[in-house]
């Protein structure tokens, strides 16, 4: 990276990352100076990612061991100088200040949001979202979000991921940072091309105004139905080869059957996978980060509609990520749910080894090890810290952090039957031994004198 970027490395001391409140220290700095620094525009994502991956930094970090806990925490910093030299070299967006003048009093700040929300209007969300940051209740706040972050399908997912990130975010180091975060947010969600999404009927907005009638059809006792692996199947059928229209359908039609919404989301978790397998690349990746987000706060919203309507756009994404990925080139054949395991009479930490040794030349067949793997063995801890030491120690980009650590904590949220094929799944893009160490380490270990 640029040479702003190597100072900004060698200037941070050993002091401010040897213990993790340190780094939650730094955690904040590098987000609040991104949110302010770093426009999400033209698209939210690029350079934007700054922002959108400082969740996953901080979970790596947390979670790595004492000798790595440093090192995503270096990356973010150099990752956020080189953003911001593009975003100067670009535009040179900086975040003004509010327009006091234009801030509502408590009693209208969330109609005004909601109304400029709802007519994509940039400069009364800006004030309505300041006032609200400053007078409004969090859990209040959050519910308008979750439901406009997966409003409509712009930025491939990004939207929802911001939303994802930023309340988790957020939540570690304290509402009094809100106000800069929450701007950047309304301004992200109100990201749009050509005319006023509000006044034309955009691909991107179609399943949002459909899926709020639909949502209006799902039974009263829709969260009370039972587990049901066939319907994972069928639901898997319809996300390889239906529209948008076709998936939120038929989420409609098994839950009135009295399918749970636990298995409706095994199969969005699964299809989301086996999209990456069918083509290996960023638009499939982020059918895997996308779904991880809208599942972040589909369990975390109070209100039923704003529930209701989350799972239906994740449903309906999928298709449209499928359609997007067409785009792009081939979208091979290939049915998660027929994937076979390898039997290599390997077990524990020596099939684990074969695995991420496998990975990058023969994907499908580090696919079937894990897949034995996740079925045969409940002791998965050795391979988690593997994936997780490679993503920090291997990955270069902010997809590397943003996709590793959405898998590994999805691992936790499929079912036992589903998980060993979405983890086999996680391969296509995770990190193998092969590759080189990410020559930020080697800098790293010369600032801190190691």
């Amino acid at each position: 990276m640029n040479t702003v970027s190597t100072l900004a490395v060698s200037v941070v001391g050993a002091a401010l990352v040897s213990e993790l409140s340190a780094t939650l220290s730094v955690t904040v700095a590098v987000l609040l100076a991104a949110v302010r620094n770093v426009e999400p525009r033209p698209s939210v994502g690029f350079k934007f990612h700054a922002v959108l991956v400082m969740q996953s930094v901080h979970l790596a970090s947390q979670a790595a061991a004492p000798e790595d806990r440093s090192i995503p925490i270096f990356w973010a910093i150099d990752y956020f100088k080189d953003s911001q030299a593009r975003d100067e070299r670009e535009r040179g967006w900086t975040m003004g200040p509010v327009d006091e003048g234009s801030v509502p009093a408590r009693s209208d700040a969330t109609a005004a949001f909601v109304k400029a929300m709802n007519t994509w209007d940039e400069a009364g969300a800006d004030a309505a979202i300041a006032g609200l940051a400053r007078t409004g209740e969090p859990d209040e706040i959050w519910e308008l979000f979750f439901r406009y972050g997966a409003r409509d399908y712009r930025s491939i997912g990004h939207k929802a991921i911001d939303v994802a990130n930023s309340h988790r975010v957020l939540g570690v180091i304290g509402w009094k940072f809100a106000e800069p975060v929450l701007r950047s947010l309304a301004y992200a969600l109100l990201m749009h091309e050509e005319g006023n999404p509000a006044s034309r009927d955009a691909w991107p907005d179609r399943p949002w105004r459909r899926n709020q009638e639909l949502a209006a059809k799902l039974p009263d006792t829709w969260e009370a139905g039972k587990d049901d692996p066939e319907a994972v199947t069928s639901l898997l059928v319809t996300l390889r080869t239906g529209s948008e229209n076709d998936a939120a359908d038929e989420v409609v039609r098994l839950i009135r059957r009295g399918v749970a919404p636990r298995s409706i989301w095994d199969a969005l978790f699964v299809g989301a996978g086996e999209l990456l397998v069918r083509q290996p690349g960023i638009i499939a990746l982020h059918s895997v980060t996308t779904t991880n987000a809208i599942h972040y706060t589909y369990c975390l919203a109070k209100e039923e509609r704003v529930r209701r309507l989350l799972l239906l756009q994740n449903a309906s994404f999928l298709p449209m990520f499928r359609q997007t990925m067409q785009d792009r080139g081939e979208v091979r054949e290939f049915r998660l749910d027929a994937l076979e395991p390898s039997a290599v009479g390997l077990s524990g930490p020596k099939l684990v080894e074969r695995v991420f040794a496998e990975l990058d030349g023969d994907p499908v067949a580090a696919a079937r090890l894990t897949l034995g793997h996740f079925r045969s063995e409940h002791k998965t801890k050795s391979w988690i810290d593997t994936a997780r030491r490679l993503v920090i120690h291997k990955g270069t980009g902010p997809h590397d952090y943003k996709y590793g650590m959405a898998v590994l904590e999805d691992h936790g949220h499929v079912s036992a039957r589903w998980r060993p094929h979405y983890m086999a799944s996680s391969v296509f893009s995770l990190q193998g031994t092969s590759r080189p160490d990410n020559s930020l380490i080697a800098r790293i270990r010369t600032a801190l004198g190691r």
